[in-house]
């Protein structure tokens, strides 16, 4: 279990985190979200022991993970951290990334070993291309492999998807997550992206102004936001009688009390998201077919 126990840091004298408190159990996948500046990646460079902490502890099991004045190696062997800067090699091929720290005394099971990590992220067909060769998203999936070739107890990962296009993303995040719970690796992950956290994480925390706003279920955030930070996160929203109300929530009906004229239809595949006046005020709503600007709508909200 990680123990995060009232945690404080600054770069400066101004504190990123302060007073910061949670646990993490093996095999937990938990979400780190915020806007940009709110200390997502610090946070897990604090979890890996690349800074001093400032006040607080942090404890992996029953040994407490410390900073640079206390270990000339950072980062625990227990623990794996990919950084949005992939810490490659980049002239020799990806395999040979790969298996760069397992045991060469079985050469037989380290290759068995590299082909699982090769078809887990997905480069099977690129085993044998040099790195530099490679895209950023490429990369990126190299890095993932490599950190999870030694099976890690935890893996940090910060925006692990961002140069992933997306062809590959939703299938390399299933193949991903999947292999981590099956291997019992607890994995917390910071993003700015609801698919990295809707379909998998277990628990989801939220920063704001240094602190920790939200630690509780996805199911729960998004059914019952408490903000409009947390509700912009998930989707399109509206503030209806203080109430929010996701876009989708929204449906078009032959009569009711919410009547808004039309500003804008915006194709988005699957339906399209309308913009329209209500009451003075933007709305958000989904609807099957295009309509046109000015037109007037009966809105009903559904739950």
């Amino acid at each position: 279990m990680l123990q995060v126990k009232n945690i404080t840091f600054s770069y400066k004298k101004t504190p990123i985190l302060k007073d910061l408190s949670f646990k993490v159990i093996a095999g937990e996948h938990v979400s780190i979200i915020g806007e940009s500046g709110s200390g997502k990646s610090t946070l897990l460079k604090l979890l890996y022991g690349t800074y001093d902490l400032n006040d607080g502890q942090i404890f992996w099991k029953d040994e407490e993970i410390l900073g640079p004045k206390y270990n000339l190696v950072i980062g625990p062997e227990y623990m794996k951290y990919v950084a949005q800067e992939f810490d490659l090699m980049p002239f020799i091929t990806v395999s040979e990334n790969i298996g760069a720290f397992l045991s060469n005394f079985y050469p037989k099971e380290k290759q068995n070993r590299i082909d699982e990590l090769l078809e887990v992220v997905e480069l099977k067909a690129f085993k044998n291309i040099l790195v530099k060769e490679l895209s950023g998203g490429q990369k990126q999936r190299v890095a993932l492999a490599r950190a999870i070739a030694k099976q890690p107890e935890i893996i940090l990962l910060d925006e692990p998807f961002s140069h992933i296009d997306n062809f590959k993303k939703q299938s390399l995040r299933r193949s991903l997550f999947k292999y981590l719970k099956e291997k019992n690796i607890a994995c917390i992950v910071a993003t700015h992206d609801k698919d990295d956290v809707l379909p998998f994480s277990n628990r989801m925390i939220v920063l704001h102004a240094t602190s920790i706003m939200e630690n509780d279920t996805p199911q729960q955030l998004y059914k019952t936001p408490q903000n409009k930070l947390i509700a912009s996160f998930f989707d399109e929203f509206n503030i209806i009688n203080d109430d929010f109300v996701y876009a989708h929530q929204l449906k078009v009906v032959d009569k009711s009390d919410l009547k808004a004229s039309v500003i804008q239809s915006y194709f988005k595949g699957y339906c399209y998201l309308i913009e329209a006046n209500l009451n003075g005020d933007a709305v958000f709503f989904e609807s099957a077919i295009e309509l046109k600007q000015n037109q007037k709508v009966y809105l009903s909200i559904s739950k």
